[in-house]
Formats: structure tokens, sequence, C-alpha cells
């Protein structure tokens, strides 16, 4: 006996059996990911062990301070970084106090990492302090033998009314790696904590925050053990400074991209279609502008391979590791983990069934449109001119800031905010010394004049001696000879200012003008050299990147847009947007916060993300106008580009300013400037450049804007999709 089933019910059988291979597939991608994730979060904490965060360790070899160094070594017997222990009393130091000075030299010369004999205790000339010089061997994890340093210091001086401190290039550094420890822990806390509740109120789900938060993890995750290998292999040169970036680069762009998926997702899901088609839709959507955003970010920060600075030079490959692997997670671990949650990633808000009632009227592009992006379409199409007239208008006046902007570097002592160990031993070392006695000037000159140019660096106003250094490190005293190595001697001065003042870079220069002079191949380092060829190299690097950067982009948007008058006129906002941004910023760092500068790289840095993530939102606004403007014409396409893409691109601008702001938890003055910067910057463009000035400008140009294509050359007839 024949029996016959209903067709539904075949129907049904064929769609599980076809869906069945696409769940696997999605369970293989998370799996992957989950791999990568477990081999990679174990790396965290092992990316100090491949860091450095030595200032000179990043010099370019051209630099005439990193000359010096490496002749140094040959001079002292070492490569040594010193640590300058500095101790005083409330009076005339007594032989109590001589005591204790004598127990921490012996303890010191124990440390672990002490490479050679400890200097001192060297009196002060008013009897009232002490200083040690303590060499650490380079190849030395310094923060640990600054830490062991200072312990023997304070149980030296218990007891006594002795007060100490260790500074130097070794102290500062201890005190630098020690503010960045809170990367690992602290900053991502903050940064996830503060996209999640951005996310909580985006999506009103409670599922969805975690998928996207779990897309930024793994891509982190995945960057992290790449970077890693990278900085092992002696590839890059990787500081605390990157490994901050890095982190909020990825977490903010990830989730950037994440964003504009769940909206084509949830736009698919809306118009009816199963999970299936929704992934698909979503997926050919999405793809071209995460892409282009994604190459456009990584292309801008590779340009700073161009840089002359180990350490921007470094950012480059580092970044865009992150980003390729922000785009990697949100085209492939957030679909798989959509397509198997389908719209249960929604609940317990779920995106309603839009259906014909979300036609919009291609006379305008604004009838069905609600809400606040349908004011913002009806500013925009009403009065056009007035508008992006008015904003730039806007943008102008807050680049009169410009004029406050003081970036050619900060003191060292400064780096670290309120306060440092090393910092307090400053202060208290030029109280009692000469203000440079612990970071000396050193000169390495031909035997045959070294009598001519040490008298020509004494002559100078702010030294206050010069002597030669004689074999085993000492100096030359007494009549003893100076060791002469290939014919050429070191000669060690002493500054009477803060060797990381702005008056000590002053006499670097005076004093490499006066020795070049009588000898040109004369090289002159030290601490201070190493500051203020970092600060040259620094404004130099800007002058050179930002054209490559700027051009870069600029062919990236034209090959993206099939354009040259629309990708010219979104590269003109975004450098206005910046320098609105930087003179903002400079007033706040200034007249508000009270910083006495900034970093000579923040400009920089502050270019390259803000260039490349304000060009992001344009990339997610102006693709979406030109695939409606390809359909119902400029100006309406225009309109419906912008209600349609409004809020994801609001939101991702929430998320990557609050990710930036997070970096503001770590006490360095660089990451806090660089913090405010972008997530003032980021806001800027999302709130006005992207929602106000480019739709307004766009609007009242017309389909001129995507000349020569023929989307601009030929009158476009609205119709209905």
């Amino acid at each position: 006996m024949m029996t016959h089933s209903r067709p539904g019910t075949i129907r049904a059988t064929h769609g599980r059996a076809r869906i069945w291979p696409r769940v696997l597939a999605g369970v293989g991608i998370v799996l992957i990911w989950l791999v990568l994730a477990g081999i990679g979060g174990p790396t965290f904490g092992k990316l100090s062990s491949v860091s450095d965060n030595d200032p000179a360790a990043f010099l370019p070899s051209s630099a005439e301070a990193t000359e010096a160094r490496e002749a140094q070594g040959e001079f002292l017997g070492t490569d040594s970084i010193p640590a300058i222990v500095v101790v005083s009393a409330h009076g005339a130091l007594d032989d109590a106090d001589r005591d204790a000075l004598t127990r921490f030299a012996a303890a010191a010369e124990r440390v672990d990492g002490v490479d050679g004999a400890v200097v001192g205790p060297v009196p002060s000339a008013d009897g009232l302090a002490a200083q040690f010089i303590v060499p650490i061997g380079s190849d030395e994890t310094i923060k640990t033998v600054v830490a062991e340093l200072r312990a023997a210091l304070a149980e030296a001086v218990e007891g006594t009314a002795l007060t100490g401190h260790v500074t130097g290039g070794a102290g500062f550094s201890a005190d630098l790696s020690d503010a960045f420890g809170g990367i690992d822990g602290i900053l991502l806390a903050v940064a996830l904590g503060a996209v999640f509740v951005i996310l909580l109120l985006v999506y009103r789900s409670v599922i969805l925050p975690f998928a996207v938060l779990l897309t930024s993890v793994f891509a982190l995750c995945a960057a992290i053990l790449v970077v890693y290998l990278l900085a092992a292999a002696d590839v890059i040169a990787l500081n605390g400074q990157s490994q901050g970036i890095l982190s909020i680069l990825v977490i903010g762009a990830t989730t950037d991209y994440a964003l504009l998926f769940v909206s084509r997702f949830r736009d698919e899901i809306a118009e009816g279609s199963d999970r299936s088609a929704a992934i698909r839709g979503a997926w050919r959507g999405a793809v071209e502008p995460i892409v282009a955003s994604g190459a456009t970010v990584a292309v801008a920060l590779l340009c700073l391979l161009f840089s002359d600075l180990s350490s921007n030079r470094a950012l480059g490959p580092i970044g865009a590791a992150g980003i390729v692997c922000a785009v990697l997670a949100a085209l492939s671990f957030l679909p798989a983990v959509l397509f198997l949650l389908g719209r249960v990633a929604f609940w317990p808000v779920g995106p309603r069934t839009t259906g014909e009632n979300a036609a919009v009227t291609v006379e305008t592009g604004l009838e069905g449109q609600r809400g606040l992006w349908r004011r913002v379409g009806t500013v925009v199409s009403r009065r056009p001119r007035v508008v992006w007239v008015s904003c730039v208008l806007l943008l102008a006046v807050a680049c009169l800031g410009l004029g406050q902007l003081r970036a050619d570097g900060v003191p060292q002592s400064e780096l670290v905010l309120g306060g440092s160990d090393a910092a307090a031993g400053e202060t208290m070392l030029g109280e009692h010394f000469d203000a440079g006695a612990g970071s000396p000037v050193y000169i390495v000159v031909d035997e045959s004049s070294a009598d001519e140019v040490s008298a020509a660096v004494a002559d100078q106003p702010d030294i206050s001696t010069v002597t030669a250094i004689a074999d085993g490190g000492g100096p030359a005293v007494g009549g003893q000879p100076p060791l002469v190595v290939d014919g050429r001697v070191l000669l060690s001065a002493t500054l009477t200012v803060e060797p990381d003042s702005e008056r000590a870079e002053e006499q670097i220069v005076q004093i490499r003008d006066a020795v070049h002079a009588i000898q040109p191949d004369t090289v002159v380092g030290g601490s201070t050299a190493i500051a203020y060829d970092t600060n040259v190299t620094a404004q130099r690097d800007l002058v050179t990147i930002i054209p490559i950067v700027l051009v870069v982009i600029l062919v990236i948007l034209m090959l993206l847009l099939r354009s040259v008058v629309a990708p010219v006129l979104l590269m003109a906002t975004v450098v206005l947007s910046y320098a609105a941004t930087m003179g903002v910023s400079a007033i706040v760092f200034t007249n508000v916060i009270g910083f006495s500068g900034a970093d000579a790289t923040v400009p920089l840095f502050g270019f390259v993300f803000l260039v490349a993530l304000g060009v992001d939102y344009n990339i997610f606004l102006m693709t979406r106008v030109r695939e409606e403007s390809a359909l119902h014409g400029t100006r309406p396409g225009i309109l419906r580009g912008l209600s349609i893409t409004g809020g994801v691109i609001t939101s991702a601008g929430l998320v990557l300013a609050a990710t930036f702001a997070a970096l503001s938890v770590i006490p360095i003055m660089f990451l806090v400037q660089l913090s405010f910067i972008v997530a003032f910057g980021v806001l800027l463009d999302t709130v006005l450049v992207r929602s106000l000035l480019v739709p307004a400008l766009g609007y009242d140009l017309g389909r001129v804007i995507w000349w020569p294509a023929r989307l601009g050359r030929e009158p476009q007839r609205p119709r209905v999709r």
C-alpha cells in the first residue's frame, strides 16, 4: 500500500538536511577561533619578556646619539645603563649615615644584574647628601634590578634619618615599566567594560553584546600571538606603548566592524530572511566596507615604516597585524556565531519584520523614516549649503588652538603622571649636586683634538666639568692618561641643569656646533642627546609620513568609490577634523590639565589614527550612499545612506571613543594625551563631520561627487528597488 507524505514535511526534511552542513561549518569556524584564543591568550603575560622600554633602543642608527652610545661601551667596558642612587639627610652626614651608605654599596653589588663596581658614595659639596652610580647590564630586566636596588636602599637606611631614591636612566625606565604594568589587566577591563555597556544600550539584548565582545577578544588574542612571535624573532621592536595601543585598536576596530555586520544581519532578519539568507546578505553587504576600512587603517599604519624612529616603525606592522585579525574575526567568527544563534541573538528585543512598510519614497529619501536621523536628513536637505559652511567655520575656529600646541617633547620626569621615585630622585639630585651629575654628556673625539674639544665644551654656559675617561671607566685624574680606543678618546661633561630639560637640549645643540667646528666627525651622546635626537627625528617623521598617508588613503578611496571628487572631499573633511581636534586638544592640555607640553610623536600618532579611523566612518557612509545613489539618484541616495547608517556609525564612534579613552587609565602622559585626541576626534568626526558636513556637502554638489564615473555624468532617474 502506497503512502503519501505531505509536501511541507518533505521540504522541511530537505531543509533540515541542507542546514546541517552549514551548522557544522559554523561550529568548525568557532572551534578554530577558540583554538587560536587558547594559544594566543596565555601570551599576554609573556609580552613583557619581549618588550623594551629603554628610549635609546628606538633611536635610528643614523642618529648621532646612537653612534656615541655604541662607542661608549668600548671605553666604559660595558654598555650598561646607569642607575643613580641619591641619599640625603636632614643635616650633615654623620658616622651612622656613612655606615648605612657603606652597607648599601655592599648590598647593591650583590644584586643580580648589577654589571660592575658600584661607584660611591660620592658626597655632595654641602655635605648633606651622597650619590652612587650603579651600572645595570643592558641584557637585564631593568625593572627587576631597580626594584631590588630600592629594596636594598630601604633596608640600609632603615632606622636612620636618611631618605633616598633610585633615578637616572635605569630608574626612569623602571618607573615607565611599572606604569605600563596595568596594560594587560586594568586597561582591558576598562575598555571591555565600556564597550559592553554601550552594546547593551545599543542592542537592548543580553546575548548579542557577548557575541560582539567575544569577537573582539578573539581577534586580540590572535593579534597578540602574531606580535609575540614577531617580537621574539626580533622582526619588530615592541614596547609598552605599542602594546597598549594594539589592545585598544583591535578591540575598537573589531567592535566597529562587528556593529556594521550585525546591522546588515539585523536588516536581513527584519526583511523576513531565514538565518542562512540573512548571513549571506549581511556578508555581501558588509564585506566591501569592512575590508576597505581595514585595508585603509592597515595601510595607513604601515606608512609608519617610513619613520626613522624604531618605536614608530614597529607600530606599523604591529597595528596592521591587529587590524587584519579584526577583519578576519568580524567576517568569520561573528557570522558563524550569528548563524548558529539566528534571531535568538537579539533576545529579548528581536528585530521586527518591516516588509513593505520600510520602503522610503525616492523623491526625498526621507519618507518612512522616523526619529533622529529623519530630522538630521531634513536639516541637510533643506539648507545643505548653510549646514556645511557652518560646520567648516566651526572646525576652522577650533583650529585656532593649534597655536598653543607644544609638541617638542617633555622632560623625562613628567612622562609618568602623578610622580615617581625616579622623578623625586632627580629633584633631590639637583638640590645637592650638579643637576646633570648622574647623566653626563659623552663626547667621542679623535685623540689629536681632545684637548681643544674639551676646552670648547668647558666654555659652554651650562657645563660644570669636563674629564676624559681613563682605563677602567673612571675619570682620568691626577695625571692618569685617558683611554685611547682606535685613536679616539671619550670625554664626559657634567651639566649644571636638569638633563631632561629644554635648556639641556639646547646645550646639546651648542656643544655639537662647537665640537663639529673643530672636528666634524666628533659625536655627542648621552641621555640628553638621546632625548634631543628622538624629538628631532619625530618631528621629521611628521613631515615625511603625513603626505604619504594622505596619498595612500586617497588612492584607496578612489578605487573604492570609483570617483575622484568624493575621495578628495572626504580627505579634506578628515584633515580639517584632525586639525580642529589638535587645536582643541592643545587648549585642553595647556589650560585645563596643565601639561607642560606633548611628546613629539603625539601629533603623528594622532594623525595616523584619526585620519585612518575617520575615513573608516566615511567609508561606511559613502559605500552605502553609492549603493543607494545607483538605485535612486544621488541626493535621495545621500539621505537614505545617512538614515540607514546613522545609528550604526554613531554607535561605532561611541565604542571607539570609549576604548581609546580607556588608555587614560595608564598613567603615561603620551597615552593620556593620545587617548583624549583620538576619543575627542572620533566623536567630532562621527557627530559633526560624518553626520552633517559630508552629507550636506554631497547633497549640495549632487551627482558631480561621483565624477568621472558614469554615476556622476548621467542624469539619474530614481527607481524603486
